[in-house]
């Protein structure tokens, strides 16, 4: 995933961002690494940065920088909290395989409808299930194959299965389906960089 910490110039071209936002918690050290490498065995070429969304994807009908704004005063109002990943599920009718989320699943669905108005409002096509993307677009004879190497894989993982969340971080999708760094808040505190 790249990363445009000034939102507006640097390595992606404005011409080749799209109106298209979102508000993820990236998943740190070992248990990071094992998903993305997870991600890219289960869907090649796949080139994935394990994360948890707190908005999915959703365009924005204001500037970033006034949607980042409500991002930052809801972020700023919770303190930090763990998540813990818990089993493999697959979702019915898009055959996207992902974890669920046990402990912190309250917090992150308490983040997303406290922002789920104002400059960040989108009607979602589905409702809000706190969730690590472990696989996605499978071809349809692929889906019951893949589904079972992740969950055999998720339960030979021996790593720990917790992880903080201090950081939010405010992505914007560019062509080629590539996602960019707007701006990293700290949870209780105030905007990294933006």
């Amino acid at each position: 995933m790249d990363c445009d910490p000034d939102g507006q110039h640097g390595a992606v071209p404005p011409e080749q961002r799209l109106n298209m936002f979102a508000l993820v918690v990236y998943i740190p050290g070992p248990l990071g690494r094992f998903l993305d490498d997870l991600r890219r065995e289960l869907t090649p070429p796949c080139n994935p940065h394990a994360h948890v969304s707190v908005l999915p994807p959703r365009p924005l009908n204001v500037d970033w920088l006034t949607a980042s704004a409500d991002a930052r005063a809801v972020l700023e109002a919770c303190p930090p909290f763990d998540v813990e990943l818990t089993e493999a599920y697959k979702f019915d009718g898009t055959d996207v395989i992902y974890l669920g989320v046990g402990a912190g699943a309250s917090e992150l669905r308490r983040l997303h409808s406290d922002m789920c108005d104002g400059a960040l409002s989108f009607e979602e096509p589905f409702a809000y299930c706190p969730h690590v993307t472990v696989a996605q677009e499978i071809p349809h004879d692929r889906v019951g194959e893949v589904e079972e190497i992740a969950r055999r894989r998720w339960r030979e993982f021996r790593g720990e299965r917790r992880f903080r969340v201090e950081q939010a971080v405010f992505v914007q999708n560019a062509v080629p389906n590539r996602w960019i760094d707007l701006a990293v808040y700290e949870l209780g505190g105030v905007a990294a960089k933006s």
